[in-house]
């Protein structure tokens, strides 16, 4: 077993709880930063990289054996937070961008990609993380914990691997300076989507269409 695994799987609880812990709000203060919008021209790096920095606790977090809450069940944590400001927010932020197409499981075959938005994924991600938050500082380690172990496999661990990869996909095709498909077909909302329903359409989304409103700039030849 590697030293990052050992390391990873520390058995003492509250350390361990204290370092995700720190990951956890280092990203919820950064992307509420980031969704105020006053660097737009440096959103979507930083935003790939507080993604993949969340990722790395995510990673801990499955490495990490059961988590066993103390209660058989989970206290409440009080109101969600409302995230439709923040939402608004990236959706302004990330328009050129904020659509894009997922494989939701890469073992399951499928037909068509499934529609995503980039705004939408964030808030849900944000979400998840500040219900566990809740816990924490209401001094629940085991139970914060459990939350942030349960949700990385049930919705914001997939959840937030899809937004990585999406945003890394907008910096290589500006990078790259690679046309990018039209999503037209991708309506993410139409409440009842099936497979035949979604298609690319054939135009094309020149770099400099997306790279201008995003502050970004193709690699140089």
């Amino acid at each position: 077993m590697s030293d990052a695994t050992l390391h990873a799987t520390d058995h003492n609880p509250d350390d361990f709880a204290v370092q995700i812990a720190d990951q956890v709000e280092s990203f919820l203060v950064a992307v509420t930063e980031v969704a105020r919008g006053d660097e737009p021209g440096s959103a979507v790096p930083f935003l790939l990289l507080e993604v993949s920095q969340l990722l790395l606790a995510g990673g801990r977090l499955g490495a990490h054996e059961d988590f066993v809450p103390d209660e058989r069940y989970e206290p409440d944590a009080g109101p969600d937070t409302d995230m439709d400001e923040l939402r608004e927010n990236l959706v302004r932020l990330l328009e050129p961008v904020d659509v894009y197409s997922e494989v939701f499981d890469p073992y399951e075959p499928r037909k068509a990609p499934v529609p995503a938005r980039i705004s939408d994924d964030l808030a849900d991600v944000i979400s998840d993380l500040r219900h566990g938050m809740a816990h924490y500082r209401a001094g629940r380690t085991t139970e914060a914990l459990w939350w942030w172990q349960f949700s990385y496999f049930s919705n914001w661990g997939p959840t937030a691997s899809a937004v990585l990869r999406a945003l890394q996909s907008v910096l290589i095709h500006v990078r790259l300076n690679q046309p990018l498909q039209e999503l037209d077909g991708l309506d993410t909302d139409q409440s009842d989507l099936g497979d035949d329903t979604l298609e690319f359409e054939a135009g094309r989304v020149m770099v400099q269409e997306i790279a201008g409103p995003l502050g970004l700039r193709p690699a140089r030849k």
